[in-house]
């Protein structure tokens, strides 16, 4: 039989734990440190205080605590920094360039013969006011014409620019355009079939401006072929039209400087080519009446008197 204690149990089943019964204050239960469940609603506070370590350290680079004056400084070497690096690499290296696009001839000076090359990129040519223009004061005394160009290309505009030198007085001289992947007895020969150069001409001229896949040597054995062809025909030696840098890493050779050079190097005050030469090409931007847009400025390393004697001779035309 149950006692009344038992009874007492049956009767309040949770009555071993005194925080159950109605009255009875209820017991603090540990909370587990970690891992533990929160009862929804209630808040986790950190109780860990803050450190005092690294106090005053740390603090945010703010750009409005910098002086003014020391921004403005800043900005201003910038801009010099700027304005100098601008000149230095874009402006100084090309202020012929520069002054020959905004008609500011400020040409080499010290040479009294000035002439021009042409071809169909100057278009069609007003001859009347060209024989009238003039190059820093000096009339245009001669003009190379485009002619020819590897076995297959005649210059559009060289029979009429040929004729015209002639009519207005003008020095004439012609230029075959080398092509190195072509056979250059093949170049001569055309050269020599499409342009009759006369008496009072300049020499034919050779342009070599590329290597193609040809080592030095082949170059300058296939310039040689062109030169020999020709010279025998006109019996004088042939100009050849080569660029600076071109000219001393794949022409410089001994047979090769015993021809007259026209040399092209733009937008310098002297020529810093060593050897000697004939023509100098030193802009391609110049601008003159008669001729719509730019065209290629030459002088000559002489007066005119030994212009007139590089001209073919009446008696050494051989057809």
């Amino acid at each position: 039989m149950a006692t009344q204690q038992e009874r007492n149990r049956t009767s309040h089943p949770a009555a071993d734990d005194a925080s159950a019964i109605p009255g009875f204050p209820r017991k603090r239960v540990a909370k587990p440190k970690s891992g533990g469940t929160r009862k929804a609603g209630t808040v986790r506070r950190n109780s860990r205080k803050p450190s005092g370590r690294g106090k005053g350290k740390g603090k945010k680079f703010s750009f409005w605590r910098i002086p003014a004056w020391k921004i403005w400084l800043g900005a201003v070497l910038i801009a010099v920094a700027y304005v100098l690096f601008f000149y230095y690499f874009f402006v100084d290296p090309f202020s012929f360039r520069w002054k020959a696009l905004y008609r500011d001839e400020g040409y080499p000076s010290g040479y009294d013969v000035h002439g021009i090359d042409i071809s169909r990129y100057q278009g069609t040519i007003d001859w009347e006011m060209l024989r009238n223009a003039s190059i820093q004061s000096s009339p245009v005394r001669f003009v190379f014409i485009k002619g020819t160009e590897g076995v297959s290309i005649v210059d559009e505009n060289f029979n009429l620019n040929f004729y015209q030198a002639k009519k207005n007085d003008f020095i004439r001289g012609v230029y075959h355009f080398y092509t190195p992947d072509v056979d250059a007895t093949r170049q001569a020969q055309y050269f020599m079939k499409q342009v009759h150069l006369e008496p009072g001409d300049l020499p034919p001229v050779l342009d070599v401006e590329k290597a193609g896949g040809l080592s030095r040597e082949d170059l300058q054995r296939e310039v040689k072929k062109w030169l020999s062809l020709v010279e025998a025909r006109y019996h004088v030696k042939p100009i050849i039209y080569s660029g600076y840098k071109f000219k001393l890493k794949y022409l410089n050779d001994s047979l090769l400087n015993t021809y007259p050079f026209w040399i092209a190097h733009y937008y310098v005050e002297k020529l810093t080519y060593k050897g000697p030469w004939h023509f100098w090409q030193y802009t391609d931007s110049g601008k003159l009446k008669g001729i719509k847009g730019a065209v290629d400025f030459n002088l000559f390393h002489g007066d005119m008197d030994s212009l007139l004697r590089m001209t073919i001779p009446e008696e050494d035309l051989d057809f």
